[in-house]
């Protein structure tokens, strides 16, 4: 079981809310009614770890093991919502979110295929430490500066245990893991190709909710993601870049291939494709 050793290294680097956030070095003249409004957007948008771990735990009811996962994954996403509303709550508390505001983003997820679900979040995971990289760059007020940090670095160690269970998947499953994997990085490392920004938040998850069954849809501002990505923390094509990178380097490493584009990929996930079609049961060697 990957848990156990996982809990312990989480364990180790976790953060504490009192002691580790700067708060005595708070600047009101540093922070602009703009980048106050994002943070509440962004302390709204982490809530939905709540119903993304009852997706999760719905859907893993076979695997113990990454469900007791969940635990530790649960409570850190929700404490990054925490510290952002209590970074609110000490200076700005005319936008605390609302409880109403918070239970609009907790809906039921329809059912996915595990494997899928795993490598979408996955990817979630690298986007969501790049954007908070950025916007840490963007902000100008020292204490979110350091949140921001903060949460960025959170969102890489979970990375890297959704890559330990997507190795152990592939260890299970072989080319059935590998083929779902590939499916879904071609899909979130070609967001220059579409109109949206690919993450787990922006992407439809109920057709009977359509077409506010995104998390983002929910928001009391359902434009804002687009705009803090484009308009304020300027997420272009060379921060774009830096994701595609991390994400075709980690499946470089899980497929024990190399890919240097998502082009290459995708004739991978064609092939594994191919192979699954014709009952095979390992995946092709690499070229």
């Amino acid at each position: 079981m990957l848990y156990p050793e996982l809990f312990k290294q989480l364990e180790s680097v976790r953060w504490d809310m009192d002691k580790d956030i700067p708060w005595d070095q708070f600047d009101a003249s540093l922070l602009t009614e703009e980048q106050a409004q994002t943070i509440k957007m962004n302390a709204i948008t982490e809530w939905s770890a709540l119903p993304a771990t009852e997706m999760f735990l719905r859907d893993n009811k076979h695997d113990s093991d990454f469900s007791a996962f969940m635990s530790i994954w649960f409570f850190e996403e929700q404490k990054h919502s925490l510290v952002l509303i209590e970074y609110l709550k000490r200076f700005r508390p005319d936008l605390v979110p609302t409880e109403e505001e918070l239970h609009e983003v907790r809906f039921e997820f329809e059912t996915a295929p595990p494997l899928e679900t795993l490598m979408l979040h996955f990817c979630g995971e690298i986007r969501l430490n790049h954007w908070y990289r950025r916007a840490s760059e963007w902000h100008t007020e020292p204490v979110i500066k350091h949140i921001y940090q903060t949460l960025s670095q959170d969102e890489a160690r979970h990375g890297g245990a959704y890559l330990r269970y997507m190795k152990r998947a592939i260890n299970k499953f072989g080319i059935e893991a590998k083929a779902a994997f590939a499916k879904v990085g071609v899909l979130m490392a070609s967001a220059r190709r579409t109109a949206q920004a690919l993450h787990p938040t922006n992407l439809h998850v109920n057709k009977a909710l359509f077409p506010r069954d995104t998390i983002q849809s929910r928001l009391p501002n359902p434009e804002w993601l687009e705009h803090w990505l484009d308009t304020q923390i300027k997420f272009d094509a060379v921060w774009e870049t830096k994701v595609v990178e991390r994400i075709l380097h980690n499946l470089s490493l899980l497929m024990d291939r190399s890919f240097k584009s998502v082009q290459e990929l995708n004739r991978y996930r064609k092939e594994l494709q191919a192979s699954l079609a014709s009952g095979g049961g390992a995946a092709p060697n690499p070229a």
